[in-house]
């Protein structure tokens, strides 16, 4: 597996080290395949069996990663969850898409803008049938929710999506909040994506299942609940594990093994503490914050029981599912992902130069190069910054031993760079639906 290598000596530029990278013209597979696209919420980079969890157990994950390939640098581009679901729909930074900041409320008027052209509204574009799963964190007014947005079908709890909000199908609410038993929620919406698959078996599809588990509060059905070693916790993660098993089941039984792509990720880290070896949780920017777990699956066409060591992002996946399906992201808008069929494949370095971390409160503390992370901390003009430490990941991934003093020149240059960004993507931010002038 090609392993991109960034930075490595003095006087090598970010924009050489762009320049020399040569990436692979994989060829595309000639059929369309069928997309189940599966995110979980809080799900922390070591909270599955196959990457590392002594205590949860996590058989079917476990299958798709010895099937498929799994991800070790891999990021949500938000550290929670509104800005991670805006980077996944849109392809996007959040900042680009103005839903950085925190996360929407329960009850905001404000969403993902109808303008943007998501994942979804290209796929149907391609023929496919499309629907949304569970949670969605994108607004709640009828302009934002997801049958506005290129799904088809909707069926989930549109805001934050435990125990506060209504459940909904399409747009008319058909539980009120308070009256949902949230301990069933994994089951149904299971019971509602395999239901979709049956009945799009026929012609291509796109399920996008972002699971509400296990962001707090915790809950488990009857079935799970007390049997995991990591407490309730472990238990929604079990059921989770359980969902995927029964959504890859259904493909076998419908003889849909080898015309589906399955990814399954989170959309940050875990809230509330850290997680060896990485340091820093939900809602910050160390590692532990926004490099989370991902797997693919596609027998037949991905390469089994593969790692993927490339830096890749949640933003990548519009454009590399666009392409698939056999279009490509809007010319009229500009994003920020790349197509990653190639390093999937093991056939290419990761196509980003860099990566910049925003926190919760939406500001730039941190980018990444190859194996080179700086973290800042922003002065209040927004003008300058302040280099806080460097960490070489690949020898250092818990972000213990700041090598900045022995490095200045690659402090400097990466202070830049997350300058260069951050005020591009400040100047070119589009719209969010229901802010205020």
């Amino acid at each position: 597996m090609i392993r991109h290598e960034c930075l490595g000596a003095l006087g090598v530029t970010l924009a050489g080290v762009a320049m020399s990278s040569v990436w692979a013209a994989e060829t595309k597979p000639a059929v369309k395949p069928n997309i189940i696209l599966m995110m979980t919420d809080d799900q922390g980079y070591s909270d599955l069996s196959c990457y590392g969890s002594p205590n949860i157990k996590t058989p079917s994950l476990d299958r798709m990663a010895a099937e498929g390939v799994r991800f070790t640098d891999y990021y949500a581009a938000g550290s929670v969850c509104t800005p991670t679901r805006a980077s996944l729909m849109t392809g996007c930074y959040p900042k680009r898409v103005g839903l950085h900041k925190g996360v929407l409320p329960t009850i905001s008027e404000k969403g993902l803008h109808p303008d943007e052209v998501t994942i979804a509204e290209l796929l149907r574009g391609q023929g496919y049938a499309t629907a949304c799963v569970a949670k969605w964190h994108l607004g709640v007014t009828t302009e934002t929710l997801p049958t506005r947005q290129g799904f088809d079908s909707y069926f989930g709890m549109p805001g934050d999506n435990h125990g506060k909000g209504e459940l909904y199908r399409g747009t008319n609410i058909i539980e009120q909040a308070g009256k949902i038993d949230i301990n069933e929620l994994t089951q149904r919406y299971t019971t509602e994506a395999i239901e979709f698959i049956k009945k799009s078996k026929d012609k291509p599809f796109f399920l996008y299942l972002p699971h509400g588990a296990p962001h707090s509060p915790l809950y488990a059905s009857k079935n799970f609940r007390g049997k995991s070693a990591a407490g309730l916790r472990g238990d929604m993660i079990e059921e989770v594990d359980w969902s995927v098993g029964q959504v890859l089941q259904t493909l076998k039984d419908l003889q849909l093994d080898e015309k589906t792509l399955v990814i399954y990720t989170s959309d940050n880290g875990q809230d509330g503490r850290e997680q060896p070896p990485l340091r820093g949780r939900k809602g910050n920017t160390w590692e532990g914050g926004m490099r989370v777990p991902c797997i693919a699956r596609w027998p037949g066409t991905l390469p089994s029981g593969t790692l993927c060591r490339e830096m890749t992002i949640s933003f990548d996946w519009l454009p590399t599912l666009a392409a698939l399906a056999g279009t490509a992201p809007t010319a009229d808008r500009k994003i920020d992902g790349k197509d990653i069929w190639s390093v999937m494949c093991g056939k290419a370095k990761s196509p980003h130069d860099h990566f910049v971390y925003y926190n919760t409160g939406g500001k730039a503390t941190a980018i990444r190069s190859g194996k080179w992370k700086l973290h800042v901390h922003p002065e209040a003009s927004g003008k300058a910054t302040t280099a806080t430490g460097l960490y070489d990941l690949e020898a250092d991934i818990g972000e213990t031993n700041d090598v900045a003093q022995a490095h200045a020149d690659i402090v400097k240059l990466l202070v830049d760079k997350l300058q260069q960004t951050d005020q591009m993507l400040t100047k070119e931010a589009r719209p969010v639906f229901g802010a205020k002038p």
